[in-house]
Parts: structure tokens; sequence; C-alpha cells
């Protein structure tokens, strides 16, 4: 499982010490990836897509009577962010949050725009989880996404763009972020459903008996990433929450109803992953059960060898002594007799201890 390692996190916290507020300083680690601006311009009608070759581009939809999301990919390249920041007036604040992607998930609310930070949750190809910040900035009639690099869930919002599925171009800019973020949560469930197999899977593993010796490792990691959702989507539930709550003049209240729903959603999410913790630290005593049940029968195997060959020993060292006059010594079957004894004596332990279940 892929994760960000401890001195590279120690590294993102010292680029900011002493720095002045509102410094764009990239703290991700998707440095080779190209710098994209992906714009949607639509109105009930039509929608033109296009891509921007030219930052100063993105001005011009800033005051237009159409909604017009541009997406922009690759945070590394701070001076385009900047330069985007300046022609839409955002916050210097706002633009160093942006590229900060140790961000916790969060919403800011200014005279002309509103700020949201949250975590897109996907598995790549290798089955890591990866987590990586999108930040929005929803405005009058636009919307501004910003991506560490190219690749997210929004295929579905593209494609209702596209073919007028739904609701979405017949309504403003508020209802465009509700169907971004809900995209994200809805993927949400994709994860938490990716999460609740493996945890079935290893609770069977351990249950029938037949788990591997690296089973512990799978199951810290588990832990690991479990914690990782949790502080990645418990946080948005708070930002949907003054979103339905707080008197916001840039959504109106026909699409505070749906931003609700997504609220609903992150309850439901956020109940799963609980129950799913629980079941981890289960796994986890079920495991150490397990190697405690095998050490006991391998422990009960051995005293049941070691009882059945006392006796045996016994006889063995009596007629092993150095002593001159031993009776039985002198007689001709003596040695088998003795023999017969001994073998008798372990067919009735091994019978007797099969009576008691102990084998």
């Amino acid at each position: 499982m892929a994760r960000k390692s401890s001195k590279k996190r120690t590294q993102d916290y010292v680029k900011h010490i002493g720095q002045i507020p509102g410094t764009l300083i990239y703290t991700g680690e998707k440095s080779d990836k190209d710098f994209q601006v992906e714009c949607f311009d639509y109105t009930k009608e039509n929608v033109e897509e296009s891509i921007l070759l030219n930052i100063e581009e993105v001005i011009n939809y800033k005051e237009t009577d159409s909604v017009t999301w541009i997406n922009i990919d690759g945070l590394k390249h701070t001076d385009k962010i900047e330069n985007i920041g300046k022609q839409y007036n955002l916050h210097p604040l706002v633009l160093e949050d942006i590229v900060n992607t140790t961000q916790r998930p969060k919403i800011d609310e200014y005279e002309a725009y509103l700020f949201v930070v949250l975590k897109m949750l996907y598995y790549d190809k290798n089955g890591s989880l990866v987590i990586e910040q999108v930040s929005l900035v929803l405005g009058k009639n636009y919307v501004l996404t910003f991506q560490e690099s190219e690749g997210d869930v929004f295929g579905t919002i593209r494609n209702r763009l596209r073919h007028n599925n739904g609701r979405i171009r017949g309504l403003k800019s508020d209802y465009l972020m509700y169907a971004l973020i809900d995209a994200v949560v809805d993927n949400y469930y994709t994860i938490i459903e990716t999460l609740g197999n493996k945890i079935e899977d290893l609770e069977t593993e351990l249950f029938e008996g037949h788990a591997r010796e690296d089973v512990n490792i799978e199951i810290q990691q588990l832990k690991r990433e479990i914690l990782r959702v949790r502080r990645a989507i418990f946080p948005l539930r708070e930002i949907i929450s003054r979103i339905t709550k707080d008197d916001q003049p840039l959504i109106y209240k026909r699409t505070i109803t749906y931003y609700r729903d997504i609220y609903d959603h992150l309850i439901q999410v956020s109940e799963n992953i609980d129950i799913y913790r629980e079941m981890i630290w289960s796994l986890m005593d079920m495991y150490m059960t397990t190697i405690s049940n095998k050490m006991n029968e391998v422990m009960k195997v051995l005293t049941i060898i070691a009882t059945i060959f006392i006796p045996l020993t016994f006889i063995a060292g009596i007629y092993g002594m150095n002593f001159k006059f031993i009776p039985e010594l002198q007689y001709k079957y003596g040695y088998f007799v003795l023999w017969g004894i001994m073998i008798l004596m372990f067919l009735a332990m091994l019978y007797y201890f099969k009576r008691k279940k102990w084998l």
C-alpha cells in the first residue's frame, strides 16, 4: 500500500516554517505531471468543451451569462496557479491551501466566492489507496476545481454536460458544485465496499483456520488504510452541514435539498467506517486467539507424547540399572515380555486419551 513516508511528511511541514502567509509551496508527490486547463462552458441549450492553452483565457469566463466549469490539473506549477488566482481575485491564503495537499477538508467563505477543500479517494491499478486533494472555488456563474494530476471521478459529470442528461445544464453553478462533490462522495461507497470485502476475506480466513503467516501485517495495513479514509471523509460532514444550515448567497434554496442528500450519504459512509474499524480490531483479537490456539494444540500434542513415554522410560530405566541380581534378567523371554508390556501400555494410553478427546 503506497503511502507518504514520515520523513516526507516532516519535510512538507518544514517547508512552511517561517514562510510569509500566502506563499505557494507545493507539498504533493505528483511533481512530474503536466499542467492542463479543461473548460466546460454551458447553458441549457448548448455546451462548449475545450482545453485552454493560454492561461489568460480563463478570465473570459468570469462574467459570462453561461455557467463555466474550469478544471485545473497540475498543482506543481505554482506560478500558473497564482496567475489564475489573480485573474479570479482569489485570496493568497486560498492559493496557499490549494497547493498544500496536506490540507484538512474545510470550507471558507469570501465575499464573492466559496472555497472548499475535500479529498478524492480511489484505488490505482496496483490496488493501492490514493487520496488526492481537490479544491473547489464556487463563484456566481463558475466553478474552479484544482487537482494534482489528470484523472478523477468526474467522468459522469462530463458526460452529463455533453449529453444534457439530468438537470445539471438547467441550473446554476451551485448545482454544478453539488454534482462534483456528489461524484466524490459516491466514489466513497466504492472504497468502503472494497474495504468491507477485504475485511470479510480476512475474517473468513481466520475463522476457518487457514491464516497465512503474514496476515497480521495485512491486518495492520488495513487498519492504517481505514484510519486514512476516516481522516479524509469525516471532516466533509462539517462542510456539507455548514452549507445546508448557513445562509449562503451563492447557493440557492432549491439546491439545499441536494446538499442534504450528500450529508445523508456521508453519515452512512461514516457509520460503515466505524463498523469496519471495530471489525479490524476484532480481527486482530481473532488473529491473536488463533495463534494462541495453535500454540495450545502444539503444547497438547507434546504433552501427550511426553505422558506416553514417561512410564515407558520408567520401565526402561529400571531394567537398564547395573545391579547384578535382577530376577527378570535371567528369564528366557523377559525381553519380549517387557516389549509386550510397553506396547500394551502405549496402546492403553492412546485409547484413554482418545476417549477423553484429547487426541
